[in-house]
């Protein structure tokens, strides 16, 4: 759908542009041609993603969707230049503008076009954990408010008669433009440096703590997660009592890890736990931290 509404919004805004000849409207089209190719390649990435994992690729195939949103980004940069270079343009060489009734009309109705469209894509990402639905959601949004302030633009140049007002609404464009691409790499090399959300380094270690006062574990350390997409993959360390059995052990575990994956109802959580006696000196005499501290639950959070 994404797709062939980018098509769409080209169209619309090329065909208002050579109607108007405006600033505003030309530097909005440009952008909706970024969108175009970032909207391809999300579509093949949100395939190439759902691919199950394999023997090359045993954690799967979705941390293409940090790649998706980065080069999203990049291109949306590159395109916020383009806007502001003729932005400066217009102004230099003063605009010619004409027809500006049926320019306005045309991008008022991609406008509403893109809003729907904008905020289905993010709602369905986020429900999904879904970073390609998400970016290209924004990237919509976006573009929808990149057609608002050239309506904006033309329409104060309507009521005003100040022509000049056309090419700085595109330098506005530009503005927002900018910001967004800048928003996206950021959070595309956040992702690739496996930056993990704060809220969910805290529902873990809240998990953790309550089964350790619970009684179903003794303590835990070297908590450690990276998530993609919809999937949480958990590594820690849990202390539990020296007499207790193998099996004994093994069920306050299971009952454990079945308490982290009801915090998140909607991803595949993956944890890989390591038992150690609840003697820490005996466990590691090296010379571990007890993860009753306070400074190694503090810890954990830091490698969380």
């Amino acid at each position: 759908m994404s797709l062939l509404a980018s098509v769409v919004m080209l169209a619309g805004k090329l065909t208002a542009y050579f109607l108007t000849h405006s600033t505003a409207i030309f530097s909005d089209a440009l952008e909706s041609v970024v969108h175009g190719a970032a909207t391809t390649l999300a579509a093949f990435s949100l395939w190439y993603a759902a691919r199950p994992a394999d023997t090359g690729h045993p954690y799967g195939h979705g941390r293409i969707a940090y790649f998706s949103a980065g080069f999203e980004g990049a291109l949306v940069f590159a395109a916020s230049v383009a806007v502001i270079s003729s932005g400066v343009i217009g102004l230099i060489r003063g605009p010619q503008l004409r027809h500006l009734g049926v320019g306005l009309a045309i991008a008022g109705a991609l406008a509403v076009i893109n809003l729907v469209l904008g905020v289905a894509l993010v709602r369905v990402g986020r429900r999904h954990n879904a970073l390609i639905l998400v970016a290209n959601g924004k990237h919509v949004l976006t573009d929808m408010w990149t057609t608002a302030a050239a309506i904006v633009g033309v329409g104060l140049v309507m009521l005003t008669k100040i022509e000049w007002l056309d090419p700085v609404a595109a330098l506005l464009i530009g503005g927002l433009i900018m910001a967004s691409g800048v928003s996206l790499v950021r959070r595309s090399f956040g992702g690739l440096m496996d930056q993990v959300d704060p809220d969910v380094s805290r529902r873990l270690i809240d998990s953790l703590q309550e089964q350790a006062a619970a009684g179903s574990i003794a303590g835990f350390h070297q908590l450690r997660c990276r998530s993609l997409n919809d999937e949480l993959w958990v590594d820690v360390h849990l202390l539990v009592p020296g007499e207790l059995s193998m099996v004994e052990a093994h069920t306050a575990v299971s009952r454990l890890e079945e308490s982290i994956r009801r915090r998140f109802p909607n991803d595949k959580v993956h944890i890989t736990s390591h038992i150690e006696p609840a003697d820490h000196e005996s466990a590691h005499p090296d010379g571990h931290k007890d993860a009753t501290d306070p400074l190694s639950t503090a810890s954990a959070d830091e490698h969380g």
